[in-house]
């Protein structure tokens, strides 16, 4: 079968599903978009990679403007335009595209379906209610205006779709409701993070050594901090932390947010929050080894459909989180469901700082949470089994029928890279 997976941020965790469909015989082009600045996972070809794959970065040749709405808006466009001409030359069967903007996911879609190629909608979030809710709040009326017009966008893209991959079973009561679309052809397949990549890692390690962190008790955020996200909370969690000489509030981010707090933690002469850029790939697990205890944020408008890739990076790595968010978040669920940290409302600052202090006072509560958040991963992200489910959408939505494959495991393909 031959595959095209767009994945516009570059996550780990979609280029590892596209490293095991090619290790399984497919015909897989992965392509994300150079520019947008997140996290990044193995997006690198190495020489032991299986020959049916291709990763190819599409870029702008210049910098995203990610928070102007109007130049990110015709830069996505753009950048769509151009996934689709490369999608294109590539000739798949069928191609899936996630993470990714509206405007961007139209461009490609339509060309798919002049082409008389199968796409399939993988579905991250109900982006235009997410639009209205945040350009709602910037700019009143026009923001909610421009909701709409996102939120028939979205509609037309589900329509466009010949099948659509949500990440939880809200979606499929939402698809109905809120936007008023069949889902008979929606199938739920929930996000991971990449087990093999993201092993258990002590606390004394090379990069915690290297910052000088290995001694201190760290309290960690690694991650995008964007529009659902409030960095004011971080700056007062750091306030608050200020008493203990011996504990540092560590971020590991980028762009004008991250800048923000580096700017803002400066004039109250905080020496207690250490701001990091986006750390290699590789130190990844080092990074999060380092950690006593690892945090997130997600606004109270971020709804209940998102789950930040940080989190499922936390559970892989065995940490206690203690996470801000509307308590019907599926992240909020998740964690409360194993029992791997704590989860206290959005916008519930003084909550916030309290679970925080509690769990880095108590070592016996996290180990316990850290042991419970690496078991859930250990038996959700199991990416043979994740693997096969998407093969299983391709070859319902091509109309095939196939004898059931040998699968190729994780390990082995791990063990090649």
């Amino acid at each position: 079968m031959r595959i095209a997976i767009v994945d516009y941020s570059g996550h780990a965790f979609p280029v590892q599903l596209s490293r095991l469909l090619a290790a399984r015989g497919h015909h897989v082009l992965h392509m994300y978009f150079q520019e947008f600045q997140t996290p990044h996972g193995k997006l690198e070809k190495t020489a032991n990679d299986p020959v049916g794959l291709i990763i190819a970065p599409v870029s702008l040749g210049k910098p995203f403007h990610k928070y102007s709405f109007l130049r990110r808006r015709f830069e996505e466009i753009n950048v769509g335009k151009i996934f689709a001409a490369r999608m294109d030359a590539f000739a798949p069967e069928v191609v899936l595209v996630g993470n990714c903007p509206l405007d961007c996911i139209l461009q490609i879609s339509s060309k798919a379906r002049r082409e008389g190629r199968k796409f399939i909608f993988w579905q991250q979030d109900i982006y235009s209610a997410a639009i209205g809710r945040i350009l709602g709040r910037k700019y009143g009326l026009l923001g909610r205006l421009i909701g709409v017009y996102y939120r028939h966008m979205e509609k037309r893209i589900l329509a466009m779709s010949n099948a659509t991959i949500v990440i939880s079973r809200d979606f499929v009561e939402a698809i109905r409701q809120e936007l008023g679309m069949p889902t008979t052809n929606v199938h739920v397949i929930e996000n991971w993070a990449p087990l093999d990549d993201i092993p258990v890692r002590p606390k004394i390690n090379a990069w915690s050594i290297r910052h000088g962190l290995a001694d201190k008790k760290v309290i960690l955020y690694s991650g995008t901090i964007g529009l659902k996200h409030d960095p004011q909370q971080l700056l007062e969690l750091a306030e608050n932390l200020q008493g203990d000489p011996k504990t540092k509030l560590v971020v590991v981010s980028e762009g004008p947010f991250a800048d923000w707090l580096v700017q803002e933690s400066r004039k109250k002469a905080l020496n207690n929050i250490y701001v990091l850029p986006f750390q290699p790939y590789a130190d990844f697990p080092d990074v999060l080894g380092s950690a006593d205890l690892t945090i997130a944020v997600l606004e109270g408008d971020a709804g209940k459909f998102s789950v930040p890739s940080k989190i499922l990076s936390y559970l892989c790595a065995g940490q206690a989180i203690v996470l801000s968010a509307p308590l019907e978040n599926l992240a909020a669920r998740i964690i409360s469901g194993c029992g791997a940290g704590h989860v206290v409302a959005a916008g519930d600052k003084v909550s916030f700082v309290a679970a925080v202090r509690m769990l880095a006072e108590n070592s016996v509560s996290r180990l316990e949470a850290g042991r419970n958040a690496r078991a859930y991963a250990e038996m959700t992200f199991n990416i043979d089994t994740i693997t096969s489910r998407f093969e299983a959408v391709f070859h319902e939505t091509l109309g095939n029928n196939p004898a059931p494959q040998p699968s190729v495991s994780s390990a082995a393909v791990s063990s090649a890279l």
